[in-house]
């Protein structure tokens, strides 16, 4: 169904009061271009609970990118507490998606169930510190990123085999979720600092139920086939410096596919790499990027870091 067609027939993108938002670009034309839609998803939680509402999504591409876009789906983190997770906001994806449009991709930022103006209930709860079940956590939200993929792929202007799926913290794990479905068209997926469990508060590197992860990453390793990029620091306050190695580990000994890279410590917790300090990753995950699937990507010159 063409996409013109997906917005009438199935009211599946309504953009919010037609909102279309020119941010400033990388060079003195180029602009980034952002839409607001809603997509409606339909996800199960580990209480065995159907949850249906619509996302909001935001949208981006360069305006001087060439069609047809390949695509990139921002996955975000969760919050420990409730009331973090209701004023959960967009901005601090808009520098990550704005370097990826300048490289020519569409990008796509959903806000799921249960953070900031999606709104609903928390259908990614994974239980008490002492009780943890992740995997219905990390299934809801990549089956939400799928679903919101099946949306995106039918406009007239993406590339819907090219895709690239990345996210940070719980986004981040979400990412190796989605690669273990090994979905059409998703030709490479990167961690940031993936995980749960962790509260650098109350129990600073020492995440809760790590057995449980590196037995749920296992499992992932079991089916994934597709290249990942996995990026940590050593003063993660979240999942600390030696579990996610294990978790690595264990998707590399049941057959996945990927790369381990852990960076020296960033500032006071290096949990928040990913939106703290870009250029640190960025030549890492280019040259990745690079290798699998997306070989014609450059960073514009004029573009600031």
């Amino acid at each position: 169904m063409p996409w013109a067609e997906v917005t009438v027939a199935r009211r599946a993108l309504p953009f919010l009061a037609a909102v279309v938002f020119a941010l400033a670009g990388a060079s003195a034309h180029a602009r980034l271009i952002e839409k607001i839609i809603k997509v409606p998803v339909k996800v199960t939680n580990a209480y065995g609970k159907v949850i249906e509402q619509e996302v909001v999504v935001s949208v981006y591409h360069d305006s001087d990118a060439a069609q047809p876009y390949p695509i990139a789906l921002i996955n975000h983190g969760r919050a420990a507490k409730a009331e973090e997770r209701a004023a959960f906001g967009r901005a601090t994806s808009i520098t990550n998606a704005r370097w990826l449009a300048a490289m020519g991709f569409l990008v796509v930022v959903p806000t799921r169930i249960g953070y900031g103006v999606s709104g609903g209930e928390d259908a990614e709860d994974t239980g008490d510190c002492g009780r943890k079940n992740y995997p219905p956590g990390y299934e809801a939200a990549a089956a939400q990123t799928l679903q919101v993929l099946d949306i995106v792929k039918q406009r007239p202007d993406v590339a819907s085999n090219r895709i690239l799926i990345l996210g940070q913290s719980f986004g981040g794990a979400t990412a190796i979720a989605v690669a273990a479905k090994n979905p059409p068209g998703v030709l490479a997926a990167i961690n940031f600092a993936g995980g749960g469990g962790g509260n650098p508060v109350t129990q600073p590197q020492e995440p809760c139920g790590t057995s449980q992860l590196r037995r749920m990453f296992a499992d992932y390793g079991r089916r994934a086939r597709i290249p990942t990029l996995w990026i940590y620091t050593e003063n993660d306050q979240w999942m600390g410096p030696k579990y996610p190695r294990e978790w690595f580990g264990a998707f590399k000994a049941e057959g996945g596919v990927g790369e381990f890279v852990q960076f020296p410590p960033h500032g006071k917790d290096g949990h928040g790499l990913f939106t703290q300090a870009p250029e640190v990753w960025r030549p890492t995950a280019l040259s990745f990027l690079q290798a699998n699937g997306f070989p014609e990507l450059t960073v514009k010159p004029q573009e600031p870091r």
